[in-house]
């Protein structure tokens, strides 16, 4: 059975309540300075939370009203943002330096076993000047592990990578984390990084908890409009229920009516919503009848900017609401887009999230 980390914590901008089970990754999401650090070096016993507050993994209490584990006792590995090893060490002595507490007879073994779980075993007599930023994750990764800790509490661990070492990691640092079977909570603002590392998400923003869950459903279906700008939904704009028929909400939007296939909230005709649509769940077409397979939604939109976006095209639209989709080079080129073109964008109605509207 995974264990249940329980947190109450209040430090600094801090104030939120978490329960969730650690059978995988957790990540910890949200924008700089949200408090994300600063939680997870409260787990860690490296900062104190105030008297009130209270964390505890299973049935040990590591914060509470009179109650403060030391750092050194809660078995809780740490990666840093930039590794932090010792220079003056090599890789092995590097790995071991948390051992003290095993005989040294015993500690070779342990250091080898820490390295083969991080993929770095044949790092083992490198001296830790000199390795490639890839590398010193790894071992900092053995490091962490070579306590063998019951917590592994990663803080962004990719952010001091090169973006191709990045990219290339991110699935191997995952592969990884699930091999060596430490329940791991792991802080990034990347939402890239997020969705490939993490199985549940926890957004903070402003120290408090605006969602959480599993990782695909909080980026596509945020539960609030703060949490929604956090995991980079593109459009977010302000709608009224019209009607629900045949399983769909629909929605007037400007001068059109969208069809929702998601209502887990139960509106009703008249409730202000906020109408959510990620850019990649928007297609763009050509001006025309709808093909019979095409999706439920299509909006005619003028295109007012197109800007590349990595590998993608960022397209800026005007619904009567600000819209954006994302198109391949390819896709531009075929359709002949551009400033100014009148196209028609198809959306499905699963991809039209609906939050309630707060006033």
């Amino acid at each position: 059975m995974a264990p249940t980390l329980t947190v109450r914590v209040r430090r600094h901008i801090l104030n939120l309540r978490l329960t969730v089970d650690l059978g995988q990754v957790l990540v910890l999401f949200g924008p700089s300075g949200a408090g994300k650090t600063t939680l997870l070096r409260c787990l860690a016993g490296l900062d104190r939370p105030d008297s009130d507050s209270l964390i505890q993994l299973d049935q040990t209490v590591w914060d509470a009203p009179g109650v403060h584990v030391p750092a050194r006792n809660r078995q809780v590995g740490y990666l840093f943002q930039d590794h932090a090893l010792f220079p003056h060490l090599g890789v092995a002595a590097n790995v071991a330096y948390g051992l003290h507490h095993l005989p040294r007879q015993q500690r070779p073994a342990r250091v080898a076993e820490a390295l083969t779980a991080a993929g770095a075993a044949h790092l083992h007599d490198r001296p830790t000047r000199g390795l490639s930023g890839g590398e010193a994750q790894r071992v900092a990764l053995a490091r962490a592990l070579a306590p063998q800790p019951r917590l592994l509490l990663l803080d962004e661990p990719l952010s001091a990578l090169d973006t191709p070492t990045r990219l290339r990691l991110r699935t191997e640092l995952r592969r990884l984390l699930l091999a060596a079977g430490v329940p791991t909570i792991l802080v990034t603002h990347d939402r890239a990084e997020a969705l490939a590392l993490g199985d549940h998400i926890a957004v903070i923003i402003d120290g408090r908890l605006h969602d959480s869950g599993p990782a695909e459903a909080v980026f596509n279906h945020p539960a609030t409009v703060e949490a929604a700008a956090a995991v980079g939904v593109e459009t977010v704009t302000t709608g009224t229920v019209a009607a629900r028929r045949d399983g769909l909400v629909h929605v007037k939007l400007a001068d059109h009516t969208l069809q929702a296939a998601q209502d887990t909230v139960g509106f009703q005709e008249g409730d202000r919503v906020l109408v959510c649509i990620r850019a990649e769940d928007v297609a763009l077409e050509l001006p025309g009848p709808p093909r019979a397979t095409s999706p439920r939604n299509h909006i005619p939109a003028t295109i007012t900017a197109i800007h590349p976006d990595g590998p993608l095209l960022r397209v800026a639209l005007d619904a009567g609401f600000h819209l954006t989709a994302y198109v391949t080079r390819p896709t531009l080129e075929q359709l002949a887009l551009a400033e100014g073109s009148r196209v028609t964008a198809a959306i499905k109605a699963p991809a039209v999230h609906l939050i309630p509207h707060l006033p």
